[in-house]
């Protein structure tokens, strides 16, 4: 059984964006954004997503 650590494929960094690069990013409240509500839908071109917090406080979001 081999037990090394592998490298994670570099695709996988992707979708996250370098830590000196996340402080100038936009940044807004989720309690902000959702307005005391629980639910919000967010239209992006023709797509509609739903944004929810659940009970364990966090949040999902759907197409």
């Amino acid at each position: 059984m081999d037990l090394q650590p592998r490298a994670l494929p570099s695709s996988s960094t992707a979708t996250r964006p370098p830590a000196d690069e996340s402080a100038t990013l936009p940044t807004i409240e989720s309690t902000d954004l959702m307005r005391g509500g629980r639910e919000l839908l967010i239209r992006h071109g023709q797509s509609t997503y739903r944004l929810r917090v659940t009970m364990s406080d966090k949040l999902i979001l759907t197409k």
